[in-house]
């Protein structure tokens, strides 16, 4: 396991890139910007992501695939701030935490219902929802999360 101060410097440039520029830097950016050697970039993002197993590598690569709340894919979760779209919530329920990263500022989630493909629109600042479309939109887990993984959703 890396140096924690280490780990934590590297986790805030990742989250940073992400919210500034919509996508995760590359690991040899990230050595760059912490001083280190591309390998040992390399081999600080594997401890960084084995410390935050939310968020995973693309499968056999070095590459961030997801660093939640945001994912460095495309989803169906679309996030808008100031009238942009530069980002993607790893899903659905991950997309509500996005609002902390983007303090005082309207955070606009769209996505397709998964159940019958209509639209919704959920917008939230500083935690709070200001707007849900349709009215009464509820969010569903059809697979068990944390401990429950694996069994029926309704437990």
């Amino acid at each position: 396991m890396g140096d924690p101060l280490l780990m934590d410097r590297m986790f805030q440039r990742i989250m940073g890139g992400l919210i500034e520029a919509g996508r995760a830097p590359h690991y040899a950016e990230l050595a760059r910007a912490l001083g280190l050697s591309v390998e040992e970039g390399r081999r600080l993002l594997h401890d960084v992501m084995q410390a935050y197993p939310i968020g995973w590598l693309h499968p056999d690569t070095d590459y961030i695939a997801s660093f939640p709340p945001l994912n460095n894919l495309p989803t169906q979760y679309r996030i808008n701030v100031r009238g942009v779209q530069h980002w993607f919530a790893q899903c659905g329920f991950e997309a509500t935490s996005v609002t902390w990263l983007f303090p005082g500022q309207t955070v606009r989630i769209d996505a397709p219902c998964l159940d019958c493909g209509d639209p919704v629109r959920v917008e939230m600042r500083d935690g709070r929802l200001v707007g849900v479309d349709p009215p009464g939109v509820v969010g569903h887990l059809n697979y068990g999360f944390g401990p429950s993984r694996g069994r029926p959703p309704f437990l």
